[in-house]
């Protein structure tokens, strides 16, 4: 097939490339009002109009912001909890989404590699040694790019299929992690260090604080930027390797820049909230659905989808019960029926 005709063929294929007005509108409203009615909901109730008054004197009229009950529970609680939620629903839905590209599977989400299971390790050695939460979460975040290294190692020194191997190299790498971290579970002490471990395991934004966004800031903005930029040569790749290179690109290349992007991010999400599953698998669906398989819209739409969507479960998660519910619980409960429903209308953008 020669290259003109694969180009008519992509062009075709990705038709469904812009907005339209109204779905524009949509994707930008719907993490605003998110963001406002996570405010404004708890066990310390913020009315609509005091939360508005709140942060226009905060940013804008300092003097007459003072330091109400009502200015701490939104700066120094909420405000933190808000924006690491939002951070890391928009990573795991971009990791989810890059990596379905490049392996150019649906079922495939931010953990093939093992970065949730290196990082879950990582975790538990520490919560287990005793160490601060901020040792925990730098080991958590360690932890999981050793994972996705090892990983890729694997599938260096195998003379196989490179999409294949990578896959094989995370199911290797997460058995161990796994394995590692049912150890130190059983021999943990269950009155202590287990329940500890157990939680995190679950997944909570309970303990979040303004440090840990200034965590994870710079390697999500790092992943974030190297997706964003490969972003069309994601189309291309979804074709096949033997057609990307014809068309000139370096696949190599490109799936190292994927793998960093994503492991980057997936990593600093993992540390910060523990193990927070079906995020990253299910709202690249709801995004291709709504926009295309199209990258250059998939990618931003899965972000802004995946916060908003993260960011609903964690309010739910503060208001169900008396007691905090885990996120990984629910976003299993939630994202298994919501999986049927949105693969149902969105496999044909695999086909």
């Amino acid at each position: 097939m020669e290259p003109l005709v694969r180009g008519k063929r992509m062009h075709k294929y990705f038709n469904r490339l812009d907005l339209g007005i109204t779905q524009l509108m949509v994707l930008l409203i719907i993490p605003i009002a998110v963001f406002l009615f996570s405010f404004a909901i708890g066990r310390y109730g913020i009315p609509l109009p005091e939360l508005l008054a709140t942060l226009y004197n905060h940013y804008f009229s300092p003097g007459a912001a003072g330091a109400s009950n009502l200015d701490t529970v939104v700066f120094n609680i909420r405000l933190p909890r808000i924006t690491v939620a939002m951070l890391v629903g928009a990573a795991l839905s971009i990791a989810g989404a890059a990596y379905q590209g490049m392996f150019k599977n649906p079922l495939v989400s931010p953990d093939i590699l093992g970065a949730s299971a290196g990082a879950g390790f990582g975790a538990c050695l520490t919560i287990f040694l005793s160490q601060s939460i901020y040792v925990v979460q730098a080991s958590a975040f360690a932890f999981g790019l050793i994972a996705v290294l090892l990983a890729v190692l694997i599938n260096e020194h195998l003379d196989y299929d490179p999409t294949l191997g990578l896959v094989l190299g995370g199911i290797l790498i997460s058995t161990l992690f796994s394995s590692g971290t049912g150890a130190i579970k059983y021999f943990a002490d269950s009155n202590d260090k287990l329940p500890e471990i157990t939680f995190w395991l679950m997944g909570s934004l309970a303990s979040v604080d303004k440090r840990d966004i200034e965590s994870i800031l710079l390697p999500m903005l790092i992943g974030f930027s190297a997706l964003y930029l490969v972003r069309w040569k994601l189309n291309v790749l979804a074709f096949g390797e033997d057609e990307a290179r014809t068309l000139g690109i370096n696949t190599r290349r490109l799936r190292w820049i994927v793998i960093i992007g994503s492991t980057l991010i997936t990593a600093a999400a993992v540390s910060v909230c523990g193990i927070v599953g079906w995020i990253g698998l299910v709202v690249p669906h709801l995004a291709r659905a709504m926009v295309g398989p199209n990258y250059r819209v998939l990618l931003p739409v899965s972000g802004i989808l995946g916060a908003s969507y993260l960011l609903l479960v964690d309010d739910m998660a503060r208001c169900l019960a008396s007691v905090e519910v885990p996120l990984g619980i629910l976003t299993a409960l939630l994202g298994v029926p919501f999986f049927i429903l949105i693969f149902k209308n969105s496999v044909r953008g695999w086909k």
